[in-house]
């Protein structure tokens, strides 16, 4: 059978494993969905973001000292969360132990961010492309889950086949921050003969995990040189710096 068809499969039982009563994946109790009310209210405090770069702020409406100095390409950054206990073993069980049956609740989390937060409108959903061959290692696009699930309620076309990643890289962790930019250079591309389906579009590229921004931001300055009128960045967790951890 063709790995797209078993693809295809798996996310189907995934969704319809969602629908059931289930175990919250944080506190294993029973509850209607995978994530329970009482730990989304506990473990999700209220946090007043930088709009460019989705770090915490002590001071609300201004960007931080870091984005004021070195701005990253984004019209606006929006997370849900901190990449932080217990979101952090969340986020893993889907990218790494195939826990598709958590994208809903997970990308309800990103919704409810996105409306609270209210960033300007965009016209196109574009999930973070992987390499080929960790495509190949995973089965799926955790990027890609998440944003065809957010895409209809918020009434926006999503597209998986329009930014490309070129080739394999490296995996960013434990790299500094000059490093993680030099590792995704023109990792980025878009694909043949769509150019014109960027030009002057606002967009919102979407991932899982923003750490420094590095790769999300080549991705950015790839699809502002086709034409796009603006970026912005929807991510579902950011890293805190180790000062706020």
């Amino acid at each position: 059978m063709p790995a797209s068809r078993l693809r295809q499969g798996f996310c189907a039982l995934a969704a319809l494993a969602a629908a059931l009563p289930s175990q919250c994946a944080v506190c294993r109790a029973w509850d209607a969905g995978r994530l329970c009310l009482d730990c989304r209210e506990r473990f999700i405090p209220p946090v007043t973001r930088c709009p460019g770069c989705a770090l915490p702020l002590t001071q609300p409406d201004a960007p931080c000292a870091d984005c004021l100095r070195d701005p990253l390409p984004f019209e606006r950054c929006v997370a849900a969360l901190d990449y932080a206990w217990p979101w952090n073993g969340v986020i893993g069980q889907l990218k790494f132990h195939d826990g598709l049956d958590l994208v809903g609740a997970l990308s309800a989390l990103l919704l409810q961010a996105l409306r609270r937060e209210a960033p300007p409108p965009v016209e196109l959903l574009l999930p973070l492309p992987l390499g080929s061959q960790r495509l190949q290692e995973r089965g799926y696009n955790q990027a890609w889950e998440l944003a065809r699930r957010l895409a209809p309620p918020l009434a926006l076309r999503c597209d998986a086949r329009l930014l490309l990643r070129l080739f394999d890289t490296p995996r960013q962790s434990g790299l500094a921050q000059t490093q993680r930019s030099a590792n995704v250079r023109g990792a980025f591309g878009i694909a043949p003969g769509r150019a014109a389906a960027l030009r002057g579009r606002r967009v919102a590229l979407l991932d899982d995990v923003m750490t420094t921004g590095a790769t999300a931001a080549e991705a950015a300055r790839t699809l502002l040189d086709a034409g796009v009128a603006a970026v912005q960045l929807w991510v579902l967790a950011r890293t805190p710096r180790p000062s706020q951890a």
